[in-house]
């Protein structure tokens, strides 16, 4: 059985703790049905040893996700996610998203970033991002 490559990332200076960075990272797939009901979430030791953090800290966002009612773990077998997360309506998504990205674009104009240089950056992490994608597969 091959495991999905789900794509994680953590940002380090971002003074977000790293472990809730993976919780919403996770709630945000299973809500958007990119990651399924029964579907197994990555290993707690490989996914701490790709993002370069310490177990614990993986660990942590599995018990809060747990805790959550998101996923629940299988004795032996690993951590899944639970059947009762349905999908966000894509209005609801959108919301969501247009949070964030206002949350960006007041950053950017407390830092003094122009439109033109903002949009640049954007377009460079999308296609860092999609690179990664790729490479996952």
């Amino acid at each position: 059985m091959t495991e999905k490559r789900m794509l994680l990332q953590v940002d380090f200076k971002s003074g977000k703790p790293v472990y809730l960075q993976l919780v919403d990272q996770i709630r945000y797939a299973a809500a958007s049905g990119g990651l399924r009901t029964g579907e197994p979430l990555p290993s707690i030791r490989p996914l701490a040893e790709e993002l370069r953090v310490n177990r614990n800290t993986v660990a942590k966002a599995y018990a809060e996700l747990e805790s959550q009612g998101v996923i629940e773990t299988v004795p032996g077998k690993g951590c899944f996610l639970k059947q009762n997360n349905s999908p966000y309506t894509k209005s609801a998504r959108e919301k969501i998203l247009t949070k964030e990205i206002d949350e960006a674009i007041v950053a950017a104009h407390h830092l003094q970033v122009e439109r033109k240089e903002f949009l640049g950056l954007v377009g460079e992490r999308l296609d860092s991002f999609e690179l990664k994608l790729k490479e996952a597969k």
